[in-house]
């Protein structure tokens, strides 16, 4: 039995990967450690993993205003970084190094920048996970990277222009991990000879890149060490939790819904999401299920829309007739999964590159987060009600991204990294 630490931080969207990973890891027979934000201890805890708090705390979950700094489009990546990631890397190398003793393994997501250098500290092998092909940045493979000159956003010069993404990323990031190799230099580990931020950040034994092949398929500029495994699903049904007894006499009472949800981060800054998708779905003479985490649910909703702080999405999505989300990769591959044709509203970091690539699919559209009005909705939302061609496609990625099995194949290969080591 080996003991692997698990580190992650953002939104469940990165959490719940880690934990799919996790319970098949403890199923074959290794102790699997969490070291994560505290507020995600009680979650950990009741699925019975050993917890290690880990800075940062992710505050933003209870704070409107920074989470909206963090989820700025042009900004947010950045301020991510700065100051979030960067600005609590000694304490984040201090908490993670804690929880790694007698560790075999360190599998660690792209935002703990302090876990390549505690594993090199320690000796031990790490694994990076990747959830989203914006993370490889391919030359090969176009991209849309929210932060860059608006050039680089243009669709007809994005594949023109791809091979001078990473370069410009590199020189525009160079400023922000300054902390990084400062701290490098102190402990005494070798200098990095890229930007830990676009090329130097892969691990050397092992990458996990935890997306299904209809989003991106293997380049030949993404590292040696890389491998595809296809999305690992959890969502919280494995711990038993079900649709609440008023959502399922809702979906049994009518025509499937239309199910709105902003994941579980950007649903802190909904702007008028909400309220712009009340309008449109009555305009549409159409049912809706809002998923509105902890904001104050809308006044006077008819009896043909339903307001709920959470439901699993591995179980709600399947009953609808179309999904309108932000755009993370969590919601966006349950989403797939579930056969839903899908409208987009992209905030930040990797959800615009998201929107593309599943608008490339035919199953999706898009609409930027500054034009989501009512009357936009309508005509979007219509046409991908109306017409079939969406929802037959969607129907056959979500066959095919069901027949994947992305928790065993990320497992197999941790256990051949482990057996190597």
């Amino acid at each position: 039995m080996s003991r692997i630490v698990l580190t992650t931080i953002g939104s469940l969207g990165d959490l719940h990967p880690k934990i799919a990973i996790a319970i098949e890891l403890r199923h074959r027979g290794h102790e699997v450690v969490f070291a994560t934000h505290q507020e995600y201890q009680d979650r950990i805890e009741t699925l019975g993993f050993e917890f290690h708090r880990m800075r940062p705390d992710n505050t933003a979950l209870h704070d409107p205003q920074e989470m909206a700094r963090m989820m700025d489009l042009k900004t947010g990546t950045e301020y991510v970084v700065r100051n979030w990631v960067c600005a609590s890397l000694r304490e984040t190398y201090a908490d993670l190094m804690n929880a790694a003793q007698n560790a075999d393994l360190i599998i660690n997501g792209e935002g703990v920048l302090a876990a390549r250098l505690v594993a090199e500290k320690l000796g031990i092998p790490w694994v990076l996970t990747v959830l989203q092909p914006l993370a490889f940045l391919s030359a090969k493979d176009a991209s849309v990277a929210p932060g860059l000159p608006s050039i680089f956003q243009l669709p007809g010069l994005n594949v023109v222009a791809q091979s001078a993404i990473r370069q410009l990323a590199k020189v525009m990031t160079q400023s922000w991990v300054k902390p990084i190799h400062q701290l490098r230099q102190e402990l005494g580990l070798p200098a990095l000879k890229g930007n830990p931020l676009v090329d130097d950040k892969y691990s050397p034994h092992l990458v996990l890149a935890m997306f299904s092949s209809v989003l991106a398929k293997p380049q030949l500029d993404w590292p040696d060490k890389a491998m595809l495994t296809g999305f690992a699903f959890y969502d919280g049904s494995a711990g038993g939790q079900k649709l609440s007894p008023e959502l399922v006499r809702f979906l049994n009472a009518g025509e499937p819904p239309i199910v709105f949800t902003l994941g579980s981060a950007a649903v802190m800054d909904p702007g008028r999401f909400y309220l712009e998708s009340i309008q449109a779905t009555q305009a549409l003479n159409r049912r809706a299920v809002l998923l509105i985490g902890q904001n104050v649910p809308p006044d006077h909703l008819p009896d043909s829309i339903i307001a709920m702080r959470y439901a699993p999405y591995s179980q709600i999505f399947p009953s609808a007739c179309a999904v309108v989300h932000q755009g993370g990769v969590g919601t966006t591959a349950q989403a797939l999964r579930a056969g839903c044709p899908t409208l987009i509203v992209p905030y930040s970091h990797d959800q615009p590159d998201n929107a593309s690539r599943v608008q490339r699919l035919g199953t999706s559209k898009t609409i930027p987060r500054k034009q989501y009005q009512a009357k936009r909705v309508i005509k979007e939302l219509g046409e991908l009600l109306e017409n079939p061609k969406y929802a037959a496609q969607a129907s056959q990625v979500g066959a095919r991204i069901r027949s994947e099995n992305g928790v065993k194949i990320a497992c197999d290969a941790i256990e051949q990294q482990l057996h190597h080591a």
